[in-house]
């Protein structure tokens, strides 16, 4: 993606977690890295992409990657969950906006964020007018 900018890795929080996580089950206490919610790891079934890396906590390879976007450029689009192919269309529709890329283990419920970069063409826009959604409708 030719726009990313202002990168931050989270490995080092990642190990500091896994360092947490493994003494909390030694101590067979609960973790709250552990504990993804349910909506979560339903996001990632549908929406999650393979990671070429393995669970850390049980070895797995059902590790999935989302990647959701944050800005109020984006207006009520914000939130969301957007592949990789509409990221590269989205950098050149917005002037600015943030993704963070979130690591979920559907079997054992580990997830932490491993990256969050900000993308688009620095161009100040007016965030889309709001369109009535089904849960307008609904609830």
């Amino acid at each position: 993606m030719w726009s990313k900018r202002k990168s931050v890795d989270y490995s080092l929080q990642r190990r500091r977690t896994l360092e947490e996580v493994q003494g909390a089950l030694r101590t067979m206490v609960s973790h709250d890295a552990l504990d993804a919610d349910p909506l979560l790891i339903r996001s990632a079934l549908h929406h999650g992409t393979l990671s070429e890396r393995r669970c850390p906590i049980n070895n797995c390879r059902r590790l999935l990657i989302l990647r959701y976007v944050f800005g109020d450029q984006l207006g009520q689009y914000s939130g969301r969950i957007k592949s990789i192919d509409e990221l590269e269309q989205m950098e050149n529709e917005y002037g600015e906006f943030t993704v963070y890329v979130v690591e979920v283990c559907a079997e054992c419920g580990w997830n932490h964020v491993i990256e969050s970069y900000a993308l688009g063409d620095g161009k100040t826009r007016k965030p889309p007018r709001r369109i009535a959604t089904v849960e307008d409708m609904y609830g």
